[in-house]
This record gives C-alpha cells, sequence and structure tokens, in this order.
C-alpha cells in the first residue's frame, strides 16, 4: 500500500479544503485505511462474546460479573476519548493514533493472562482506555479534511468497513473457540493490534497541521469542552448519538446469555444469529449517503431515532407475550440495529460539522459519549434479567424513546442549519 502522507508545499492551492486532495485512488485508500482502524473497536468488543458464557463457567462468574467485562471497556473507551481529543488537537493525529495501538496490544495481551474476573474487568478497562486513541483519530481525520454532507457520505463509507467486523467478529470467535480458549481471543486482538499499527505508521498522513493545532495544555482543553457544551445543538446531537449506541450495547451485553442460554443457540449459531443483525447496520450505512443527498442529514437521523422506537415497541410486546418465539425476538431487533446504520454516521456529521476548529475535542465527546452512555446502560440488561427477553427490550425501548424526545425538542433549530 502506497502511503498517503505525500508531501505537501506551501504553495498547494488545496490548502484551504485539505479533502479535495483525496479522489480516487486516495480517496478509497483514506476509507480503507480509516476503516480498518476503526474496526478495532467493534472486534474487540464482539470477538469474544460466543466465549462470555464459557468464560463465566471456567471463573466461577456470574452473568453480571461477566458483562462488567463489557462495561469496563465501554467506560475505558469513553474516559479515553476525553483525554485523547484535546491532546490531538494539541499534538496532532498520528502520535495519540501509534502510542494507542501499542497500548491496546500490551492490554489485550495482559487479557489474556488474567487470572480472575475482576483483574480482567480491570484489563479491559485499560484497553479500552488505549482503544480511545483510536476512535477519536479516525473520527478527527475526517473532520480535518471534510465537512457537511461530504463528512456524513464518509463516515457511512466508513461504517461499511467498520460493519464489517461486528458480522464477522462472533464468528471469527466461535472458530477460534474450536480450537482454543476465551484467552486466544485476546492474543488475536493483540496481534491485530501490532498489524494496524504498522499500517498507520506507513498509510495515514498528519491531517492537522501545525497553525491550526489548540494550546496543549489543562485551561486550553476545559476551554475547548467548555465552549462544546455552550453549543446546545451539538449536545442535543451528543446525547442523541450516545443513546443510539447505548440500543446497540445492550443488545450485545445481552445477547450472548439470551441467544445461548434461553433460546438454546450454540456458540457458531450464535455468530450467524449476530451476524444477521449486523448486515442490516451495514446495509443502511451504504444507503445512507444516498437519503443524506437527497433529504438532509437532519431528516434521515429523525427517520431513524424513529424508527428504532417502533422496533423497540414491538420488542417489548414480542418478549413480554412470546408471540413469534425466536422468530419474534430477532425481527424486532433486526429494525432496531439496522436504523443504528442511519444514526452512526448522521449524529456525529450534524454535530461535528458546527465545531472544526476543535474536532479532536468533539469527537472526543461523541465518543465519549457514545461509549459511556452505552457502558452506563447496558449493565441494566444484567442487574434486571429475569430468565426472559424483556429488561433488554425495555432497555432498548427507553433509550430509543430518550433519543427521539431529545430530537424533537431541536427539531426546528436543526432544520435552520446547513449542512452544505
Amino acid at each position: 500500500m502506497t502511503s498517503l502522507a505525500e508531501p505537501q508545499t506551501t504553495t498547494d492551492t488545496t490548502a484551504a479544503s485539505p479533502g479535495t486532495r483525496y479522489v480516487g485512488r486516495r480517496y478509497l485508500q483514506l476509507v480503507l485505511v480509516l476503516g480498518a482502524l476503526s474496526a478495532i473497536g467493534p472486534l474487540t468488543i464482539d470477538a469474544y462474546l460466543p466465549a462470555l458464557p464459557a468464560l463465566s463457567a471456567e471463573m466461577g462468574a456470574t452473568d453480571s460479573q461477566a458483562q462488567l467485562t463489557i462495561t469496563g471497556l465501554l467506560l475505558g473507551l469513553g474516559l479515553g476519548q476525553l483525554l485523547v481529543g484535546p491532546l490531538s488537537d494539541a499534538v496532532g493525529r498520528r502520535k495519540p493514533l501509534l502510542v494507542g495501538l501499542a497500548a491496546h496490544g500490551l492490554m489485550s495481551v495482559l487479557c489474556a493472562l488474567a487470572p480472575s474476573i475482576e483483574l480482567l474487568a480491570v484489563t479491559r478497562t485499560l484497553q479500552g482506555l488505549a482503544g480511545a486513541a483510536v476512535a477519536v483519530v479516525s473520527m478527527a481525520v475526517v473532520r480535518d479534511l471534510f465537512s457537511g454532507i461530504k463528512a456524513a457520505q464518509l463516515l457511512s463509507r466508513l461504517m461499511l468497513v467498520v460493519g464489517v467486523a461486528p458480522i464477522l467478529a462472533p464468528s471469527i470467535g466461535s472458530a477460534l473457540l474450536a480450537f482454543t480458549s476465551w484467552r486466544g481471543i485476546f492474543v488475536v486482538l493483540a496481534v491485530v493490534a501490532v498489524g494496524l499499527f504498522v499500517l498507520a505508521l506507513l498509510a495515514l498522513p498528519e491531517t492537522l497541521p501545525v497553525v491550526r493545532r489548540q494550546p496543549g495544555n489543562v485551561r486550553g482543553s476545559l476551554r475547548a469542552y467548555r465552549g462544546l457544551f455552550g453549543d446546545r445543538l451539538f449536545v442535543v446531537m451528543v446525547l442523541v448519538s450516545g443513546l443510539m449506541f447505548a440500543t446497540l450495547f445492550a443488545y450485545i451485553s445481552g445477547a450472548p446469555f439470551i441467544l445461548q442460554e434461553l433460546y438454546g443457540l450454540s456458540p457458531a449459531e450464535f455468530g450467524v444469529a449476530f451476524s444477521a443483525n449486523a448486515l442490516g447496520l451495514v446495509v443502511m450505512t451504504q444507503v445512507n449517503p444516498l437519503l443524506v443527498k437527497r433529504y438532509s442529514p437532519v431528516r434521515v437521523l429523525l427517520a431513524s431515532v424513529t424508527i428504532s422506537t417502533l422496533g423497540a415497541v414491538a420488542l417489548v410486546i414480542t418478549t413480554a407475550t412470546g408471540v413469534g418465539g425466536f422468530i419474534g425476538f430477532m425481527v424486532p431487533l433486526f429494525f432496531v440495529v439496522s436504523a443504528a446504520g442511519l444514526a452512526f454516521p448522521n449524529a456525529p456529521a450534524i454535530a461535528l460539522n458546527r465545531h472544526g476548529e476543535a474536532a479532536g475535542s468533539a469527537a472526543a465527546l461523541l465518543g465519549s459519549a457514545q461509549f459511556m452512555i452505552g457502558g452506563a446502560i447496558a449493565p441494566l440488561v444484567g442487574a434486571l434479567a429475569n430468565g426472559t427477553p424483556v429488561p433488554m427490550a425495555g432497555v432498548i425501548l427507553g433509550a430509543s424513546t430518550l433519543a427521539l424526545v431529545l430530537f424533537l425538542s431541536a427539531r426546528r433549530r436543526l432544520d435552520a442549519v446547513s449542512y452544505d
């Protein structure tokens, strides 16, 4: 792969619009590199999901304790982004990314060696802190180069690459379990982190020029966050994005136990069922560029949160009554997860469009909200567990409904903003 980091001169006439340099093959390479980097998050979350029941049995842990290994990762991803965001605005994108990938590889090895569920939860949290750099930088690079509809379109293209991860990860995890344990899955994640480190080192340029960098101190970071929190529309988009992620994480945390223990699926069958829902998410992310061109990111996002809420209502009804059994559980979930595929590119694109001057900090708040809200809500599935899918369905409905209410509260002001 050729490097994207071609020398730039001060006479470059496209300097004011750096994204114009990324066309044709270079644009495709940018999508593939950023997508591969972004995929490490879903892989880290999803690859070991088929092993959760076996992990719980081996360590003598309850379902709730095992789910803490997911929660710890999500909280680490959330908190880490708040630190990495302003740092990347100050020192550039490449250094935090490379350090984060190296640390992720190390933490993956420590996860593989964890002797107890408590230590595994700790190492997973540290793994999340390391992975936060990848999440922040990938989104900040998009905003460094593009804005508005173009940013939404690029984020949609990234979701095609990112979407392959949740489709393949459970199946990969199931395949690995055929000849290794859950510890071997973490060894594979360490190898992936090393490979992505090499990819980033060779193929991803610095996209934040020195002249656009922000002060690298606590006061500068607080000033940047204060400005972001002062923008009501930005805050609404952050919360909507976080709540839509929460619907997905509620599903991720509950699905391994519900599908394998309640519906009796094997680890391999679980991988297929999980991938079927992820396929809907990927398809929607690829339809999204066409939709935003015709209807705008705001209208598409409204459709997303509405479909998610209606799907969640149907899910509560089918799980509470038992109508349809396994099919009655999977079909409404398909609509909920697919709707998320429209929310994930558009909510960040709308929010980042307003704050290109602090893209790292803005991306950090977005990413932090996604993982921290998801990390806070997901444990409710385990805490409310009663042997049925109803608690998971109720959590998904609550998150979707709140996202819809927040969006509608700011609808008029959102419609007044240009996203060209």
